[in-house]
């Protein structure tokens, strides 16, 4: 993606439309803001260059990143990024030193440099915080002296919290935003970011550098509104790691009925794998089966009995069974309602 500090005088299909003032700010009254103008302007240009506001009109290749935290999130997506093509100049820890010989591991993986947050000197156009929620406005502020900020992209990828956590930089003259992927970083899985939906709130010029970059990456970018950050990362949280918590209530289960932890996991795969199939397909109630759809209250009753012997289970049980008569296609709701009581 191009973008220009005093753009040149450009015809045809390159014009920009306004998307830069020839102050070199963003014209806010034809601010691209979605994917499809974003392609638009992207196939306009032969060039995969990006130059941010503030620096030279001379044509530079995709901004270089510098990445604070070497954990899950910032390993997968310092792959990624390295992968379409941004050059990452610095893996930024904390003092510890298993921080840091993480961030020298990641940084060996990238090309990068590894540094303790204390003397790092950052030089990259955009700076990605990947660390802990309530790490990151620390973070920010023990940063503050390692780059002149104006000028330059910072980005955090908190699910919960807005762009606002980075208002010290913003403050400094950094465009701000934050752009949270919707999927899961645990230890031992490094998962790839195309299709992958990225949240992303803040300052115009953030957005669209970010936008850009996840374009890069194939995922797919999409806009929230700052009070809608709190409820989509609770959304999130139905999506993985609760869903998580569900199998591992339904190993206890498997356990009653003499089925071991490793051989459940094989023998829960396909009908995982199935229902979200039909998820995808038919939606949620077009795809909900078992006892409760087909109104069948003497089943239910006998695995609420078995269930005594599991409490914990039978606790989600309950819930989950009260979520279905709630939200989806059931028969006999008024008798299921009556046992679950019980």
């Amino acid at each position: 993606m191009l973008l220009w500090e005093n753009p040149p005088r450009l015809s045809g299909r390159a014009k920009f439309d306004g998307f830069l003032a020839t102050t070199g700010k963003l014209s806010h009254s034809r601010y691209p803001t979605s994917a499809k103008k974003l392609s638009r302007i992207r196939r306009s240009f032969k060039s995969d260059s990006a130059i941010l506001p503030g620096m030279s009109v001379r044509l530079r290749k995709k901004p270089r990143v510098a990445i604070v935290g070497a954990g899950n999130l910032a390993g997968a997506l310092a792959v990624s990024l390295h992968a379409a093509g941004y050059g990452i100049d610095l893996i930024i820890s904390r003092r510890r030193a298993a921080s840091l010989q993480r961030a020298r591991r990641l940084a060996r993986e990238v090309g990068a440099s590894a540094a303790k947050d204390a003397g790092a000197q950052i030089q990259a156009e955009v700076v990605w915080f990947c660390v802990p929620d309530a790490a990151i406005a620390g973070a920010a502020r023990s940063l503050l002296g390692a780059a002149d900020w104006n000028g330059k992209i910072a980005l955090h990828s908190s699910g919960a919290l807005t762009s606002d956590e980075l208002d010290v930089l913003r403050k400094q003259g950094a465009a701000v935003a934050s752009v949270h992927p919707l999927m899961t970083f645990v230890h031992g899985s490094r998962p790839p970011l195309d299709q992958v939906p990225f949240a992303i709130e803040g300052d115009q010029r953030a957005v669209l550098a970010a936008r850009a970059m996840v374009e890069d990456l194939g995922g797919r970018a999409f806009n929230i509104h700052k009070q809608q950050k709190e409820a989509y990362h609770a959304w999130g949280m139905f999506g993985s790691p609760l869903f998580t918590a569900l199998l591992a209530a339904s190993e206890e289960v498997a356990a009653a009925a003499g089925v071991s932890q490793k051989a459940a996991r094989q023998r829960m795969l396909p009908i995982l794998s199935q229902t979200l199939s039909n998820y995808a397909r038919l939606g949620a109630p077009g795809s909900f089966s078992g006892p409760i759809a087909r109104g069948d209250v003497d089943t239910v009753r006998k695995h609420l009995a078995v269930l005594r012997g599991v409490p914990a289970a039978r606790d989600v049980y309950v819930a989950l069974a009260r979520a279905a008569l709630r939200d989806l296609p059931a028969k006999n709701r008024t008798a299921l309602e009556r046992i679950l009581k019980a």
